[in-house]
């Protein structure tokens, strides 16, 4: 593969990661010192994606800004593989006007029109969205593909099956992606899915199913651009399923006393993993990890200074200096840069 793409990838995983790790830290900081879900600056409950980002990050590549995403009901990583305006998303993180909602959506309903994304934090939602986006494009004839994203506890919905069905009775442009991270809330895969592979149920519908084993970002990338290749070309659309990984709880203040594996979880980072082969290869230096921390930290932090200020939840603005801007007052791109193929000399 490619190093320029390898390392795109890597950089929109990083991303992903800083995002979620800093709405955590805001999302927490007013709600001690006992938790109380409808406090703070950001009431309501959180979904973040942490351990699932090799999925959004390995479709990153493929996407055209004329493509339509339907996002699930734990969007981040969806939303800035998009190139979603990361100011805009955590405004409406945070309930300001301007956020993309004008702050009354929350986290689980984002929607951009000028990148075609949106999600809902009703489970399969988004699937017949995606399903009549693919019909409008098929009509265009201009090669634009949906996607519709949804986790492995909604592929046991009625509307997961409409969709798919309807998808390739047409022969619509929609590519059909599953991040499995092998819980719906808090019930296992195993206790509510009478398949082991939701990518089996692709057969039914006469449409190719694909899985992806091991939350691994370059399978995900070659999946993606076959499925995305067929969709473009007229053939139909394709399901895939990611087995991906929750680090985290279902949402903030998840107990989790459900999972068994919790101990072991955090052995399977998929960014550690990641870093550790790209350094095999000579693909990733010491210093291109160390500007890409330093790109997406900037990129974040300078979306949450000023987004608490003018909330609708929190009507006295504050200002703030972010911990990591107290420290750095570099400025940043909006997107990762698009390195040419290098390999680093042995």
């Amino acid at each position: 593969m490619d190093s320029a793409v390898r390392l795109e990838m890597y950089r929109m995983m990083r991303l992903i990661r800083t995002y979620e790790e800093a709405i955590l830290r805001e999302y927490h900081a007013d709600k001690k010192p006992s938790f109380d879900i409808a406090k703070g600056q950001i009431p309501g409950e959180m979904h973040l994606s942490t351990g699932q980002e090799p999925v959004p990050a390995g479709f990153y590549p493929h996407l055209r800004r004329d493509d339509a995403v339907t996002g699930p009901h734990r969007p981040h990583g969806w939303a800035l593989a998009k190139d979603v305006d990361i100011n805009r998303m955590t405004a409406e993180i945070f309930g300001r006007i301007d956020g993309l909602g004008r702050g009354r959506g929350g986290h689980m309903h984002l929607f951009d029109e000028e990148t075609h994304f949106s999600c809902s934090g009703i489970i399969a939602e988004g699937l017949p969205t995606a399903v009549g986006m693919g019909m409008a494009f098929k009509r265009e004839g201009t090669g634009r593909v949906a996607f519709a994203v949804c986790g492995e506890g909604a592929a046991n919905q009625g509307a997961f099956h409409e969709s798919l069905n309807l998808a390739a009775l047409w022969k619509l442009p929609v590519v059909f992606v599953i991040e499995d991270n092998g819980w719906g809330v808090s019930v296992s895969k195993s206790q509510s899915t009478c398949v082991a592979s939701n990518a089996d149920r692709a057969a039914g519908y006469g449409m190719p199913g694909v899985l992806v084993k091991d939350n691994e970002v370059e399978a995900v990338y070659a999946a993606a651009g076959e499925a995305i290749a067929r969709a473009r070309a007229g053939e139909g659309p394709t399901l895939i399923e990611v087995e991906t990984l929750r680090l985290w709880g279902h949402f903030e203040g998840d107990p989790q006393i459900y999972r068994p594996d919790l101990s072991d979880v955090p052995s399977h980072d998929p960014i550690p993993a990641y870093e550790r082969q790209l350094r095999d290869a000579r693909v990733l230096t010491d210093d291109i990890a160390e500007e890409t921390s330093r790109w997406a930290e900037d990129r974040v932090e300078r979306a949450i200074l000023v987004s608490p200020a003018g909330s609708l939840h929190n009507r006295s603005p504050r200002r703030r200096r972010s911990p990591i801007l107290r420290r750095r007052s570099t400025t940043s791109s909006s997107r990762p840069p698009r390195y040419r193929s290098q390999e680093v000399n042995p």
